[in-house]
């Protein structure tokens, strides 16, 4: 996978976003990347599929606005189906499993979290999983992979981090990859956070690829109409992007708003995703994932908000 792609996708946003004012052409954008307008229009083929002028629609505010509105009849059904059931509309399978209290203050006492970086459709990304699954994935932004890796050891202080992308390759192209790989095996998550959070997360799932839900909206369907804003804190603590999809989530005037992997990649996400959906001789060639997984969910509530634990 070539992140040299992204990069330029990338930098093209920022500068179509800087200058729109200024309604830049074609040739200006394929300028500010350093190509022409021949190879400006193959790198957005060969990337998500689409011209520059698709893509170029698909970032405006208008876009949005469309997308959010056409989501709500998929969310219905997808939500209709009950939080706690098969995600069929796009074939996860979600498992939660409590942990204890002890278990979750221990921080990862104990555990090794064996580390990869990987190059994807999105950038690189940072892989990290134990014995029991995947328990972190961190897009490289500006901090680089420093950064990334010091916000995987503070979720898991307590653990061993070792360094070993080649343990974790194969797991890496199933996800971004998908089939290029062959057949799937379910994908196992280990997620600890708050009972509030989980329940954020869980949401999160039931959200496809193509499909957009606001702060708001999210918030209404998880039973916790006036929790908008603790819905947005939840959602930039998930320690899993892409699979546990918080790029999803977008304001609800159709305004993008921030991403934990940069404003930037969140739009190019969406962008990706809508395109891939749009088109059905593409959808779901390049990484979406659509394969079933399972995730063990660590519950805990801190004791200042009384501790729950699941049956």
């Amino acid at each position: 996978m070539n992140t040299a792609d992204y990069a330029r996708i990338e930098r093209a946003i920022l500068y179509l976003e800087k200058n729109h004012q200024e309604q830049p052409s074609l040739e200006d954008a394929a300028r500010s990347v350093g190509l022409s307008e021949h190879h400006f229009q193959r790198l957005f083929r060969r990337w998500a599929g689409i011209s520059p002028k698709r893509f170029v629609q698909f970032l405006t505010l208008e876009h949005a606005k469309e997308l959010l509105r056409e989501s709500r009849p998929v969310l219905d059904a997808a939500f209709e189906a009950g939080l706690s059931s098969p995600g069929r509309l796009h074939d996860l399978f979600v498992q939660c499993e409590a942990v204890t209290p002890g278990e979750f203050q221990r921080q990862g006492a104990g555990l090794t979290i064996t580390y990869g970086f990987y190059a994807t459709t999105f950038g690189e990304c940072l892989l990290g999983a134990t014995e029991r699954g995947i328990c972190g994935l961190l897009f490289v932004a500006e901090g680089g992979r420093k950064s990334a890796l010091a916000d995987l050891a503070s979720r898991w202080a307590g653990a061993r981090l070792v360094e070993d992308s080649r343990a974790l390759s194969a797991v890496a192209r199933q996800i971004f990859e998908p089939l290029a790989n062959g057949p799937r095996r379910p994908l196992n998550l280990v997620v600890k956070g708050t009972n509030f959070q989980i329940k954020v997360w869980e949401a999160l799932l039931r959200v496809p690829p193509g499909a957009v839900t606001s702060y708001g909206d999210l918030a209404r369907r998880i039973g916790k109409p006036a929790a908008s804003r603790a819905v947005g804190a939840a959602v930039g603590a998930n320690p899993i992007a892409y699979l546990i999809p918080c790029h999803r989530v977008i304001r609800g005037l159709g305004v993008w708003g921030n991403y934990g992997g940069g404003a930037a990649r969140k739009k190019a996400m969406l962008i990706w995703e809508a395109a891939q959906t749009n088109n059905g001789d593409r959808a779901g060639s390049a990484g979406l994932p659509s394969k079933s997984a399972a995730f063990e969910f660590a519950r805990f509530e801190p004791p200042s908000y009384g501790t729950t634990r699941m049956p």
